[in-house]
C-alpha cells in the first residue's frame, strides 16, 4: 500500500469534528432542582393545610408551568448530554407532576366522566401507581450518590402517607406526607447549592458515597 493511499484512508477514517456531538456543556441540575423545588414546596403547603381541602388546584400553576415544563427541559438537556440516569430521573418526575396537575384539574372539572363516589379510589390508583415507580427507581439508582437515595426514600414516603390519608380520609396523614414533602425539598436545596457552587466555579458538597459499590 503505498503511502498516498495510506492517507488517503486515514482520511476517510477518521470522523470529522462536525459529525461528533457538540461539544455541550452546562448542568441540568441548575433547571431541573429548582423547578421541583418550587413544586414541592406549593404541593407541602397543600398538603399541610395552608388552603382549604376546596382550593387543592392553588398549586398547579406552579406545577404545571414551573416544575413540569422545567422537568422536561432538564430531561432533553440531561439527555443532550448523554446523561442518561438523569434524563430519566427528570423526565421521570415531569411525568409526575404534569400527571399531577392534569389529575387536579381533571377531577374538580370532570374531565374525565368519573363519578363522584369514585375520585378518593381515582386518587389512590394515581398514588399507587407513582409510589410503585419511585420504589422501582430507588432501587435502580442505588449506584448514585447516597443523598439521591435519599431523595427518592422521601419522596416514597411522602407518597405513602398521601396514599394512606387519601384513603382513610384522614388530615391528620396528609400534613404527615406535606411534612415529608418538605423535608425532600431541602435535599432539592442540597442538591441545587451543590449545583450552583460547580457552575460558579466553587467546589461542590458532599453527595455520600453509593449504597451499591458494584
Amino acid at each position: 500500500m503505498t503511502t498516498s493511499e495510506t492517507k488517503t484512508r486515514g482520511a476517510e477514517n477518521q470522523q470529522p469534528e462536525s459529525a461528533s456531538p457538540a461539544a455541550a456543556d452546562g448542568d441540568p441540575a441548575l433547571i431541573g432542582v429548582p423547578t421541583f423545588v418550587v413544586g414541592s414546596v406549593a404541593l407541602g403547603l397543600v398538603l399541610v393545610g395552608y388552603v382549604s381541602a376546596e382550593a387543592v388546584g392553588a398549586s398547579v400553576a406552579i406545577i404545571l408551568a414551573a416544575t413540569g415544563l422545567g422537568q422536561i427541559v432538564a430531561a432533553a438537556w440531561a439527555a443532550r448530554l448523554a446523561q442518561n440516569a438523569v434524563a430519566s430521573i427528570f423526565g421521570t418526575f415531569a411525568g409526575f407532576w404534569l400527571s399531577y396537575g392534569m389529575l387536579v384539574l381533571g377531577l374538580g372539572n370532570h374531565w374525565y366522566g368519573i363519578p363522584e363516589g369514585e375520585s378518593v379510589r381515582t386518587q389512590g390508583l394515581f398514588l399507587i401507581a407513582w409510589l410503585s415507580l419511585i420504589i422501582i427507581l430507588t432501587i435502580a439508582t442505588l449506584r448514585l450518590p447516597r443523598i439521591f437515595t435519599l431523595l427518592f426514600v422521601l419522596v416514597s414516603l411522602a407518597l405513602a402517607l398521601v396514599l394512606a390519608g387519601t384513603l382513610a380520609g384522614s388530615s391528620t396523614l396528609l400534613a404527615a406526607g406535606g411534612i415529608v414533602v418538605f423535608g425532600f425539598a431541602l435535599v432539592g436545596v442540597y442538591l441545587f447549592l451543590n449545583a450552583t457552587s460547580l457552575a460558579t466555579g466553587g467546589s461542590g458538597l458532599p453527595l455520600g458515597r453509593p449504597l451499591n459499590h458494584n
